[in-house]
């Protein structure tokens, strides 16, 4: 048998095992989904782009363990503008990245982070 160490678990001289809930949970719980630092700063780039057009004026990171969300806000007491989801799950099907629109449309979803952030460059205008 393993030891205690591995299981979390000791046994006392009655023969009854005594296990650390707390060790065990941290064990169990999967660690929250992350943005990755270059994702992270790539995703500010385009966000500080929005607030310099005055779009948006603040956001929200919220690392979940399922998704890694990046909410963008027009104003803080509405729901986000635009929603940006990193979702492992779907990293073989669709791709882990998507924009989500305010009504909960799905807007450009992808497996790299640089193609689907391609949604917010404007395309360009002729000027005379």
């Amino acid at each position: 048998m393993a030891d205690g160490a591995d299981y979390a678990a000791d046994r006392d001289q009655s023969g009854s095992t005594t296990v650390d809930l707390s060790e065990l949970r941290r064990r169990n719980t999967p660690e929250p989904v992350t943005f990755k630092r270059r994702e992270l700063d790539r995703i500010l780039q385009v966000y500080s782009r929005m607030v310099a057009e005055g779009n948006c004026r603040d956001y929200a990171i919220d690392h979940l363990r399922d998704k890694a969300v990046f909410a963008a806000f027009r104003r803080t007491s509405e729901v986000p503008l635009y929603r940006i989801e990193k979702d492992p799950s779907r990293a073989r099907k669709q791709g882990a990245f998507a924009i989500i629109s305010a009504a909960g449309v799905v807007l450009k979803r992808g497996h790299e982070l640089e193609i689907v952030l391609k949604y917010f460059d404007k395309p360009p205008r002729l000027v005379r």
